[in-house]
């Protein structure tokens, strides 16, 4: 029978208010929020880049410039390799294509050079692979001395795919610095990244944050030359200076120290100039290797190189205890404030190349936000006009019953934080033709059973009955195409795919619980004897 017990209908009228409760948020400024008792819900649903405007950066691992760095990082672990004791003899060490090449002048030491290399070989954990290991590097050793290390492509695959989850978890820690609210950021395919910063107004700023290595390391410097005319003698780099055009620097090719000896970075003014510097401190073991250099190399030169460029080269007065230093040079107050951020946030494991870049207006997402406004009013207004010349008053219920279920959307947008995009507004424009539909079809299924004789009670209870299966089944089908699109999904289609599922959910709710509620309070006024529909 047409009954609802009184806890049901309680709780069915709490969920509304919850609902209600939680987007009321979304109707004040942050300020507002922050200054209200902390029992007040303050989640608010985050406007997308397509909707508030922002930068769109599309990055792809650099594979080149990444494999020669590491082969050169690999020609100085085997001139190491190669030179203790007993130390064999070889020529011709350098990099050869994709790999490292020498050749061994005794070949009796043949075997001795397998076994030493065959240590640098790398094993990497490999997630494609069950957790099985695959080498980094492939040795080959001929019988006349010849010997190699290739870059194996499963090797190089894997070490991509590290590469790019190291690089998303230091952009994430780099943008969070620039302040940006609900920045997006996730691989794409094996060897992209997409990065997505709603509301950010100085898109090139994100760029020259997000995409600059910040490879920082400090060497001692052999000696200054002006022009690229240095040749580099074994054991030594030429660095071109940042501070000083056409001036190279000889420097160890040994770093003394890296910026993963720093543990904090913040930009600050020289007391004596007042310029822009960046003060920076060391960890433990840091201060310690800093400390034994500057007690050693009294008078000498230090640089510190970012992204193979000298931006500082300080002389050595006296020895630095304190595990702390200044880098000071041509800094504005931002760039010496982005510097400080890149030390912070940690470098990237290789260089990034921006494949696509676009950024996005405020102006045109206010355009989009009103253009998805407006179609969700005509769309609103069109379904209540049909469902009220078609059903009469049980329409005007209907259409109170779509009102509920859209708050019930952005309720639960509001309460997970989520992010509305444009696509997100076409799934709740869809949602609202769908959420009628499981109206028309308890409505349809009343009238049959009004047409066969049946008393209005009657007639609404088996309505409801005998639709609840077919509406079930249809929004399940829907549901798993749109948890399909989730999953596999990106972008856009996951804000269509996320609204469009929550949707799914609420218009069952509101088509058996808040439907049947309102009918049943009318039929218990009213006490019709025959339903006209």
């Amino acid at each position: 029978m047409l009954v609802i017990a009184r806890w049901k209908a309680t709780l069915i009228i709490l969920t509304i208010l919850v609902g209600i409760f939680l987007v009321v948020p979304n109707f004040f400024s942050r300020t507002t929020l922050d200054s209200l008792p902390g029992w007040v819900p303050k989640n608010q649903i985050v406007l997308g880049l397509d909707l508030q405007g922002g930068a769109y950066l599309l990055y792809e691992v650099d594979r080149e410039d990444y494999v020669d760095k590491r082969l050169r990082t690999l020609v100085s672990d085997v001139r190491r390799a190669m030179l203790e004791n007993p130390r064999i003899g070889y020529t011709g060490l350098g990099v050869q294509g994709n790999g490292v090449q020498l050749r061994v002048r005794d070949l009796s030491q043949l075997d001795e050079v397998r076994s030493r290399l065959e240590e640098l070989q790398n094993p990497l954990v490999s997630s494609l692979l069950g957790g099985g290991a695959v080498d980094e590097f492939d040795l080959t050793v001929s019988d006349e001395g010849l010997v190699r290390l290739d870059y194996s492509d499963a090797g190089l695959s894997q070490r991509v795919r590290g590469i790019v989850q190291q690089s998303i978890e230091v952009i994430g820690r780099r943008i969070d610095e620039l302040g940006t609210t609900e920045p997006s950021i996730q691989r794409q395919g094996e060897d992209r990244i997409l990065v997505e910063a709603p509301g950010l107004g100085d898109p090139e700023r994100l760029k020259a944050i997000v995409g600059q290595t910040a490879l920082l390391t400090f060497h001692l410097v052999r000696e200054t030359v002006q022009g690229n005319t240095a040749t580099p003698s074994p054991g030594t780099i030429v660095v071109p200076s940042a501070e000083f055009e056409g001036t190279f620097l000889v420097l160890d090719d040994a770093p003394l120290m890296t910026g993963e000896d720093l543990v904090d970075a913040q930009a600050s003014f020289d007391s004596r100039t007042n310029e822009p510097v960046v003060n920076f401190r060391l960890s433990t073991s840091g201060a310690r290797k800093f400390a034994e250099v500057t007690q050693t190399n009294v008078g000498r030169q230090f640089a510190i190189v970012l992204d193979d460029e000298v931006i500082s080269a300080p002389s050595i007065r006296e020895p630095i205890l304190g595990g702390s230093g200044q880098i000071s040079g041509s800094f504005s107050v931002e760039s010496a404030n982005d510097l400080s951020i890149l030390l912070r946030a940690g470098s990237l494991p290789a260089k990034l190349t921006i494949v696509e870049e676009r950024s996005v207006g405020p102006g045109l997402g206010a355009d989009s936000i009103e253009a998805g406004e407006m179609a969700s009013i005509i769309g609103a207004i069109a379904v209540g006009l049909f469902m009220f010349a078609v059903y009469g008053f049980f329409g005007l219920l209907a259409n109170l019953a779509v009102i509920v279920n859209v708050i019930l959307i952005f309720a639960v947008l509001s309460a997970l934080g989520a992010t509305l995009t444009l696509p997100g507004i076409a799934g709740i424009v869809l949602t609202i033709g769908t959420a009628v539909d499981s109206n028309v079809l308890i409505y349809e299924r009343i009238r049959e059973e009004a047409a066969q004789g049946r008393s209005a009670v009657a007639a609404i209870d088996l309505g409801f009955k005998r639709a609840l299966s077919t509406i079930v089944d249809a929004n399940i089908t829907t549901l798993i195409a749109a948890l399909a699109l989730l999953l596999l999904g990106s972008g856009p289609i996951r804000g269509f795919a996320i609204t469009y599922a929550i949707g799914i959910a609420t218009t069952i709710f509101t088509a058996f619980t808040f439907t049947r509620l309102l009918i049943a309070t009318w039929y218990h006024y009213r006490r019709p004897s025959k339903i006209a529909l």
